[in-house]
């Protein structure tokens, strides 16, 4: 341990064990998981983080090694660390110098927010040194005053590469393509079994990870539209939960897209004019539903059932608004009565 004291000092950064772990230290080799507890603050006590309070949850930081962590220097004093140790690390300001930024990210990721709202698009680095705001005034005033920060890390687990299911954002683009079969499968089980939530969130996750591959290649080339194949059944089993969960105008968004690049595509259109019925858009669905039938007559029983079950929802509507109206008129009538007799 002494060693690694003296390296540790050597790169600016001075570790004070609080409570000692448990075992052997781990090698830590690429892929390791590391799950651990951080409070973060300025020297003088000032505390900016803390993820046993963060976004009002208790979560723990989760690190895959070599996967070139933003911060890098947390990839750096983790592996001085065994399961259960709780230490204090004083870091120079060569080390601490993209925090706002790595804060900024971990708050929204606490608050359900995309991680990268609020970026520009330029490298680190430079939005340290811009008059952009983080949105978070004790962030504005640490990247406007670069300063030495504490990190108190609490260890709760060490796992070793192939101990533990990768999460999709840790994959290689290998790994990523491998894995969208399975989660398309998953999916498919949660539609099965009743659970329309869990369901979209899984073709969410399988569209965000293509999604991803995809902003790598030139929009139209091969690899680009095998892509984008790989992505419309999926994006169509998102919207038929969508449709099931009452989201109508995502369904809309999502069918046009679809229809715009595959003027072909029935079930883009049968789910789009479903869509279209549920929120009273009655000559948009017959329109698609129109265009269901000419791709595909063998669909024209579905789309009979549809127009029925819409035609059904109009009526009711208008003999609800017809009795609003009655009922208005009967008012208006016994207050002018009342008011003439008055």
């Amino acid at each position: 341990m002494e060693e690694i004291d003296i390296k540790l000092r050597a790169d600016g950064i001075q570790k004070k064990v609080i409570s000692p772990g448990k075992g052997e230290l781990s090698t830590f080799p690429d892929g390791t998981k590391v799950k651990f507890h951080y409070h973060t603050s300025l020297c003088d006590g000032t505390v900016l983080d803390d993820s046993r309070t963060m976004g009002g949850q208790s979560k723990p930081m989760e690190l895959i090694l070599g996967k070139k962590f933003k911060l890098p220097v947390w990839e750096q004093v983790v592996t001085t660390m065994r399961e259960g140790e709780i230490a204090e690390f004083t870091c120079d300001v060569m080390h601490t110098a993209l925090y706002p930024l790595v804060s900024r990210s971990l708050r929204n990721i606490s608050h359900g927010k995309d991680p990268l709202e609020g970026q520009r698009h330029c490298c680190g680095i430079a939005q340290v040194h811009s008059h952009h705001s983080m949105g978070h005034s004790d962030l504005d005033k640490l990247q406007a005053n670069p300063q030495p920060l504490v990190f108190t890390l609490e260890m709760l687990e060490i796992l070793p590469p192939g101990s533990f299911q990768l999460e999709i954002w840790a994959m290689t683009d290998e790994e990523k393509m491998q894995a969208i079969p399975h989660i398309h499968e998953d999916g498919n089980a949660l539609f099965k079994s009743g659970d329309i939530t869990a369901a979209a969130e899984k073709y969410y996750s399988a569209i965000a990870c293509l999604k991803n591959l995809q902003m790598k290649e030139r929009p139209g080339d091969d690899h680009w539209i095998k892509l984008d194949l790989m992505i419309t059944p999926l994006l169509l089993n998102y919207c038929q939960c969508k449709n099931l969960l009452g989201q109508y105008y995502e369904v809309l968004e999502h069918c046009s897209s679809i229809i715009n690049k595959y003027d072909d595509n029935v079930k883009a259109y049968f789910k789009r004019g479903k869509a279209h019925a549920a929120v009273w858009n009655e000559a948009e669905a017959k329109a698609d539903f129109a265009k269901v039938i000419e791709l595909d007559p063998s669909l024209e029983t579905s789309v009979a059932k549809e127009l029925r079950a819409m035609e059904d929802r109009i009526r009711e509507k208008q003999k609800e608004e017809k009795g609003r109206y009655k009922n208005l008129f009967n008012y208006s009538s016994k207050a002018s009565a009342a008011a003439s007799t008055g």
